[in-house]
């Protein structure tokens, strides 16, 4: 666990942390509890997923590191586990690349985890969980790729409202200016009326720009500048989007949090 944490642009600590996860399975699974390998495997599952993202790992074998996990740590008896595991699940589905046949289904696959992890938690009992979780399916919602793309989008809109309802600027500022990103991202790209979208979206324009700059200003004040630049980006383009072009924004600014 302390490997998978350094913070180091080097997969190195990565794999160091991957194969000593591996080391700890070997033991646990012949004297540990259940739990205890399914929360190795849950973590493994994770460092597996980062390791993909550095092409040093499949993500196929982080999902099934977490199939595995959801074995034990099952709805009824282990409720907040399983809600962070349909999260992981779905995330990573969803950064498999979109390239083939298969794409739609690993995107419903996605939404279908996320839904699945609200199942079981309250926004009163596990709030953390409850407004990740509404924040994720909202980013799924607005990228999947469908026929029905503002209906999608407006209940995305929904989700991330949810998530607001936890996502505080006062309580949690940094996961706040997350999900009103995403937001922006979404209602930038939705018309003001869904029964008449042939009349544009002027209204929806003005309020993504609006929410941009309240998160680059959160995020400005955190010291993420990463984020900072990413919104930036997001809201050049958008105030160009506004003085004439008639295409939709690019979607680039997603935060899974």
């Amino acid at each position: 666990t302390a490997q998978m944490s350094v913070p180091s642009n080097d997969p190195g600590y990565l794999e160091g942390a991957r194969d000593s996860m591996n080391s700890a399975l070997e033991a646990l699974r012949i004297q540990g509890t259940s739990e205890e390998v399914a929360e190795a495997e849950m973590n493994l599952g994770l460092i597996l997923q980062n390791l993909a993202s550095y092409n040093r790992a499949p993500i196929t074998d982080s999902i099934s590191a977490y199939q595995r996990s959801l074995r034990t740590f099952n709805a009824q008896k282990h409720p907040a586990e399983f809600a962070i595991l349909q999260n992981n699940l779905a995330t990573a589905f969803m950064s498999i690349p979109f390239s083939d046949e298969r794409s739609k289904m690993r995107e419903a696959l996605a939404v279908q985890a996320f839904e699945e992890g609200l199942k079981v938690v309250t926004i009163v009992d596990n709030p953390s969980e409850y407004a990740m979780l509404q924040n994720n399916l909202g980013n799924a919602l607005q990228y999947v790729s469908s026929s029905h793309r503002v209906e999608n989008g407006f209940r995305a809109i929904e989700a991330y409202d949810e998530a607001l309802r936890v996502r505080t600027l006062e309580d949690t500022p940094a996961e706040y200016a997350n999900t009103i990103s995403n937001k922006a991202n979404c209602i930038a790209n939705l018309p003001d009326d869904p029964e008449n979208p042939e009349a544009g979206n002027p209204e929806n324009l003005k309020e993504a720009i609006r929410l941009y700059r309240e998160a680059r200003s959160v995020f400005n004040k955190l010291g993420d500048i990463h984020k900072v630049e990413a919104v930036s980006g997001a809201l050049e383009e958008l105030e160009t989007e506004m003085f004439g072009s008639s295409q939709p924004l690019s979607n680039v600014h997603k935060i899974n949090q």
